[in-house]
């Protein structure tokens, strides 16, 4: 159901511009990392995924996974839970892991949030996606998006649809920790 919803509703609200899909490992798992800037950019970050053909599994605040008929397309998009600022935040790191050890691809926000920066620049990232990395060979490949903030900036209060305006995608090269796998994973400060 998401799928046939976000797919061609994107292209509705925003005209897409994508870049280095080719930078995407077609198959095996991988970690995706990108800044958060809106709280539309995961419904244009989903499509970016899937048009480099890969099925994202988003790391998603527990608490939307309360929030009627969205829990329930979450729960059956298979998103992971992620229990923040608790002693439950590390499960969902394992269910990243085994995710990723399936062959997934594996998304997250190192921030864990939309930035509050009022330009919009990212926030300090916390330990996660160091990580998933560390504790499984999957390589990062870091994304940059702009754009969807243009049409919902919550923390502002402006919500302009339409006319559309351009959300960018630009995929960096993959990046791997192969000098630090193997050594104890440990949360930071």
């Amino acid at each position: 159901v998401a799928w046939v919803v976000i797919w061609p509703l994107v292209p509705v609200f925003f005209k897409i511009r994508w870049r280095n899909l080719e930078r995407m490992p077609a198959a095996g798992g991988v970690i995706i990392a990108t800044n958060h800037v809106s709280y539309a950019d995961p419904l244009v970050f989903a499509r970016f995924v899937w048009d480099t053909r890969r099925v994202p599994r988003f790391l998603i605040k527990e608490s939307l996974f309360k929030v009627f008929f969205v829990g329930q397309l979450l729960r059956g998009a298979k998103q992971i839970p992620v229990s923040r600022d608790s002693a439950e935040a590390g499960q969902s790191l394992r269910k990243g892991v085994e995710a990723l050890g399936r062959g997934e691809c594996v998304c997250i926000y190192p921030e864990g949030t939309v930035t509050r920066d009022p330009d919009f620049w990212p926030m300090v990232g916390r330990t996660g996606v160091a990580r998933l990395a560390l504790s499984t060979d999957a390589p990062v490949v870091p994304v940059a998006q702009w754009g969807p903030q243009r049409s919902v900036d919550v923390y502002n209060r402006r919500f302009r649809l339409l006319p559309r305006k351009e959300a960018h995608c630009v995929a960096g090269p993959p990046v791997g920790l192969p000098a630090d796998r193997g050594r104890p994973v440990v949360a930071g400060p």
